[in-house]
């Protein structure tokens, strides 16, 4: 058996990003809570900040089932979501700015409501963020044809990196950086962050036709619909897709 591959030096110190929200719409719902961290090449947290939000709407019970915070809760102890908003941002464009890459998984859904909430409070979005990994993408690039769901806890189970408190930003956050080093020490990933970025730009717009027809075939899709693959950040006119 060959020797598993090393991890890459762009890999041995990597930003970590997730938020958790009132919803899954990246155009309308709102940020509740929100981490940013940096880990090194073992997968230990070396920086972090996390935050609350009021979001200024109510959450629904369905979004609080998952993230388990109730509206009366972040009113009470949430920062004014621009404030969030923009030190997110900032942190993510300071980390960026190092040349430091960012894991979000699924992260069309993370950078694409950020820029919306950006957009909402006056605040300067993030401009075409770069390098970004996304092991939801590489993950369906490298094992595309391995039944099951492929939930971040469900992936992280699959390639045994632990994660306790599932559907809390931090421990997402640094369970989807990890989840990145174990695929880059089982598959041997392109050799640079810019032709990892560029190719997972690729791969998410065929993953998303593959899933269109898959849904289209099972009666989920109308014939003329389509997801969005658009990767890492869906634009308003798209941002409804998938």
């Amino acid at each position: 058996m060959p020797p598993a591959p090393a991890l890459p030096d762009w890999l041995t110190r990597v930003g970590v990003f997730d938020l958790e929200t009132t919803g899954v719409d990246v155009t309308n719902d709102r940020i509740v809570t929100a981490h940013v961290g940096v880990l090194d090449a073992s997968g230990r947290q070396i920086a972090a900040r996390s935050w609350m939000a009021d979001p200024g709407v109510p959450i629904p019970d369905g979004a609080t089932a998952v993230h388990g915070i109730t509206t009366s809760h972040a009113r009470a102890h949430g920062r004014p979501a621009s404030e969030v908003v923009a030190d997110v941002t900032g942190a993510l464009r300071s980390l960026l700015s190092q040349g430091v890459p960012i894991v979000a998984y699924n992260a069309a859904y993370d950078f694409s409501l950020l820029t919306h909430e950006a957009h909402r409070h006056g605040i300067e979005p993030l401009a075409d963020p770069s390098p970004i990994i996304d092991p939801l993408v590489i993950d369906k690039a490298y094992d595309r044809y391995r039944r099951g769901k492929r939930t971040l806890e469900v992936v992280a189970a699959h390639y045994a990196v632990p994660l306790e408190g599932a559907h809390e930003a931090s421990a997402d956050a640094i369970a989807a950086g990890r989840v990145a080093q174990a695929l880059a020490r089982q598959f041997e990933l392109p050799s640079s962050l810019v032709e990892l970025h560029t190719r997972q730009i690729g791969w998410a717009r065929s993953q998303a036709e593959s899933l269109t027809e898959y849904f289209v075939s099972v009666g989920r899709l109308d014939p003329d619909d389509t997801l969005d693959g658009t990767w890492p950040v869906r634009m308003p006119q798209t941002a409804r897709g998938a």
